[in-house]
């Protein structure tokens, strides 16, 4: 391994967002890993606070559809690890704007992948919001 190579399980945030590694095996397992273990409880945190719950929901359960192309699956893994993630662009806790850059990676997403997330995972997502709330 040369001075500059980073082992599979290292991958920096940068890494996870940036949109030609999507697709890249270890750094999709890595964000499959962070959205596994991190979405549901900060879904659960901010669920009330942002306006863009439900498409967030959408896409998580079009990234877990066996349906879903792995291309696909590649993009919406790194949209969600980015909501996940603590390291922002702009900050959450920042009262009205905390989420503005998760809304555009999400609503980015839904534009040119709206038509992986089917109305199941619309329906999906209602549920399990209905159960948060």
């Amino acid at each position: 391994m040369t001075a500059k190579a980073k082992p599979a399980d290292t991958i920096s945030p940068e890494d996870a967002i940036d949109p030609s590694k999507a697709l890249v095996p270890s750094v999709q397992r890595v964000n499959e890993v962070r959205v596994k273990e991190g979405f549901w409880p900060k879904l659960g945190r901010v669920a009330s606070r942002i306006p863009f719950a439900n498409p967030v929901v959408s896409v998580y359960y079009a990234a877990r559809d066996p349906e879903t192309p792995m291309a696909a699956k590649g993009i919406m893994l790194g949209a969600l690890a980015y909501f996940v993630m603590p390291v922002d662009a702009i900050p959450d806790v920042l009262a009205g704007i905390g989420f503005t850059d998760d809304a555009a990676v999400i609503t980015a997403v839904i534009a040119t992948l709206g038509a992986n997330v089917k109305k199941r995972h619309r329906e999906l997502a209602e549920k399990a919001l209905e159960k948060l709330r």
